[in-house]
């Protein structure tokens, strides 16, 4: 599997956890929401005032371009040692350890705090849930693509 079929996986995997999250979000399930995160974060970083009509936009597309980037870096990782690439056996520890990097690493840096505390006291298993949903939309699409 080439790399560029690996990252449209990725980006597709990408598409449906957004998606769960929007949906999610929207019927009341969870309170966090991938997309306005992505959004808010990245508007304040760059224009510094909350543009809201671009929130949802400037979302989606940091969203997929970051789904692209971890496409990338999991094709750079499994590639050398000749890993199944489309094996849940190796995509479940990859989808894990972006897991705990949203918890750890991303969410701190975009405000929401350490485990996404300042979304709610269970954003933790929304994270969950929704890489999940990351996992089998990228071992689904890497068995399609």
């Amino acid at each position: 599997m080439s790399a560029p079929e690996v990252v449209a996986a990725a980006v597709v995997a990408g598409a449906f956890m957004g998606l769960a999250s929007e949906l999610g979000y929207r019927l009341g399930i969870n309170k966090s929401n991938l997309i306005l995160i992505d959004g808010e974060f990245t508007i304040r970083r760059t224009i510094r005032k909350t543009k809201n009509h671009l929130v949802y936009p400037v979302g989606v597309v940091v969203h997929l371009v970051t789904s692209a980037v971890f496409g990338a870096i999991y094709f750079g990782i499994t590639r050398p040692f000749e890993y199944d690439i489309g094996s849940v056996k190796v995509i479940s520890p990859y989808v894990f350890f972006l897991w705990l990097a949203m918890l750890f690493v991303a969410l701190p840096v975009a405000g929401q705090g350490l485990l996404g505390r300042r979304i709610g006291r269970f954003a933790w298993i929304e994270q969950l849930v929704i890489h999940i949903v990351f996992g089998i939309g990228f071992w689904w699409a890497l068995e399609t693509i």
